[in-house]
């Protein structure tokens, strides 16, 4: 009781990415993408989705894409890919590997927990679901629920407050580009989950440190050290 009284008073909270931070499911998002976009011309490697496609938001891929398609066409062909992508990922969802014990001991501390995503509620809500975590999450931020997403900070400026965390006291864990500068613009110490990026390219976008799973001893360490348990 008094830990987690403690840690409300100074601000803590982590915050996580979902896809590629809590489960790896980039070559999932890839085989949907090219259903949907490869007939149009789009074909992607894993290379090329990372640089173009991973963590961005929906309005930004549409952009880029679909320019040639009405608004209300782009959104359809983008659900299209998002139904694949649930399809696909039904059944298939593991967490990364130390993910358990690390929100057990966030949970134990009275650490608030948020996700903050790109992705569609709809997909955020089966990922967590999928994972048996949805209910130990105070707030899942959607970004294209806001003015704007990732990369823009606004996204973790919303899971600060909606945790009642400030940026100083947190952590953010993050696998993309975008969400890296989202989450250290917003002024949080970031950790590179690299499940698809190295670690140089994660340090070249605002990463402070990075590791391939939740079960590193330095990261745990680092944790441990910042949220003082």
């Amino acid at each position: 009781m008094g830990i987690s009284q403690t840690s409300a008073k100074q601000g803590k909270a982590l915050l996580f990415d979902i896809d590629g931070t809590l489960a790896d499911t980039d070559a999932l998002h890839l085989e949907g993408f090219n259903a949907v976009l490869g007939p149009r011309g789009h074909i992607f490697d894993h290379a090329r989705f990372t640089r173009e496609l991973q963590g961005f938001s929906t309005q930004s891929i549409c952009e880029r894409f679909l320019g040639d398609e009405t608004p209300a066409r782009q959104l359809a062909i983008m659900e299209e890919k998002e139904a694949a992508f649930r399809k696909l990922v039904s059944g298939r969802i593991t967490p990364t590997a130390g993910l358990m014990d690390l929100l057990d001991r966030a949970d134990a501390c009275g650490v608030p927990i948020v996700a903050v995503t790109n992705a569609p509620r709809l997909n955020a809500d089966l990922m967590l679901s999928g994972l048996g975590i949805a209910g130990r999450f105070k707030a899942v931020v959607i970004g294209d629920e806001l003015a704007h997403g990732k990369p823009h900070p606004l996204p973790y400026l919303e899971g600060l407050k909606l945790a009642g965390a400030d940026a100083d006291a947190s952590m953010a864990f993050e696998d993309s580009t975008s969400g890296l500068k989202s989450a250290s613009s917003a002024g949080i110490a970031t950790i590179g989950i690299r499940t698809s990026l190295s670690h140089d390219d994660m340090l070249a976008s605002g990463a402070t440190a990075t590791a391939r799973t939740f079960e590193d001893p330095e990261l745990i360490a680092l944790i441990a050290a910042k949220m003082g348990w």
